[in-house]
């Protein structure tokens, strides 16, 4: 089952709109965004201090400020108890960026527990990839036509970047630049901007975690 997590950040209401979940769990603030829209999420989970009140809501789960998790970690265990398998986070980049890392670290952890994790922003998306010896992880594409991705801020754009350590068998096909089994350590830019090419494309990973970034429009393309 797939869930969508929504937070308090820029919330891209149309891409959330166009996709299916089973679960769809308000963020503290995210309530606000869902309620304009005319959604009533599955559960609130928050301390509430980013929306200024407790929603009347069938399934509120309210956490005191003072607490070692963030609400969007909170939110995530919420979906992965009602038994999903694929989160896929909204207004969670952007704004500040403390919470932007966090988020990225919440992901990592869903993705080493098996979990495929997502974030959706307004011009992209990302992703957290999760290998162990044995047991690649990967992100497919099916080939996407340069128009597709021509317009916005990321254009044909892909990187990838490991964190958490060096990420090792990392592989890069059917983009602009080949990468095959490679290491990459986590302090150098060398995952930075390479391309779609309008082929069938692919990220992988052997051993580590890699952050993965592209162009929103080549999300209806994940294989």
């Amino acid at each position: 089952m797939k869930a969508a997590l929504v937070g308090a950040s820029d919330f891209n209401a149309g891409h959330f709109a166009c996709e299916n979940y089973g679960c769809v769990v308000a963020v503290d603030g995210g309530y606000a965004h869902l309620d304009a829209i005319g959604v009533a999420p599955d559960a609130v989970v928050g301390d509430f201090d980013s929306l200024g009140y407790v929603p009347a809501a069938p399934d509120v789960r309210r956490f005191p400020p003072e607490k070692d998790e963030s609400d969007m970690e909170l939110a995530c265990q919420v979906a992965v108890e009602a038994g999903c398998d694929t989160l896929v986070l909204y207004g969670c980049l952007g704004r500040r960026l403390d919470h932007t890392i966090a988020n990225l670290q919440v992901m990592t952890r869903l993705a080493r527990t098996g979990l495929r994790a997502f974030a959706v922003g307004d011009e992209y998306a990302v992703a957290v990839l999760h290998g162990e010896p044995g047991h690649p992880a990967s992100l497919a594409f099916s080939p996407i036509p340069a128009a597709a991705l021509a317009q916005g801020a990321y254009g044909a754009c892909l990187s990838a970047f490991a964190i958490g350590g060096a990420a090792r068998g990392v592989w890069e096909r059917g983009l602009k630049y080949a990468l095959s089994d490679a290491t990459v350590p986590d302090d150098v830019s060398l995952g930075l901007s390479n391309e779609f090419a309008e082929a069938a494309a692919s990220v992988s990973v052997e051993d580590g975690d890699l952050v993965v970034t592209f162009p929103l429009p080549a999300w209806e393309y994940l294989a």
